[in-house]
């Protein structure tokens, strides 16, 4: 892969990461609940320091991307997206974040499997792993939540 390449994934990768700041941005202005607010308002800030990171990538060449492997427990895959509205419940916010993290991390590895060039492959991989990395998170606070521990 060349450079110019490299560059127009990453440019994909970090349009993807404006439009997921401007998702949770939005949501943080229209909920009324603190805490919801608070969420949504932290995730859209760590979007924006993803995007950062991915455009310090664009002075690199494409196989200084590393990122570590991260297990997708799938916790939320199979419920239905809530409709987005002012008055959604903050676990509802949650699904909704953890479904564009998943159809991030599901386009990424779709194209790393119809990538022939292994380095161009190997970028869309690690963007891949990095949005399982979001993914997990999001999880591990909507399991807190849904799930909370009671003695």
């Amino acid at each position: 892969m060349n450079q110019e390449e490299f560059k127009k994934i990453l440019a994909f990768a970090i349009e993807g990461e404006d439009e997921a700041y401007a998702f949770y941005n939005s949501v943080s202005e229209r909920v009324k609940d603190r805490n919801l607010k608070k969420l949504f308002s932290d995730l859209a800030e760590d979007e924006k320091k993803h995007k950062t990171t991915l455009e310090a990538f664009l002075t690199r060449p494409p196989e200084s991307l590393r990122f570590s492997q991260s297990q997708d427990y799938k916790v939320v895959d199979g419920l239905p997206t809530p409709l987005l509205s002012a008055d959604m419940k903050p676990i509802e916010g949650l699904v909704i974040a953890i479904k564009k993290e998943l159809e991030a991390m599901q386009m990424y590895t779709q194209l790393a499997n119809i990538s022939s060039d292994e380095a161009q492959k190997n970028v869309f991989v690690e963007l891949a792993s990095m949005e399982r990395g979001h993914k997990n998170r999001l999880e591990d606070i909507y399991t807190n939540m849904a799930f909370p521990e009671a003695w």
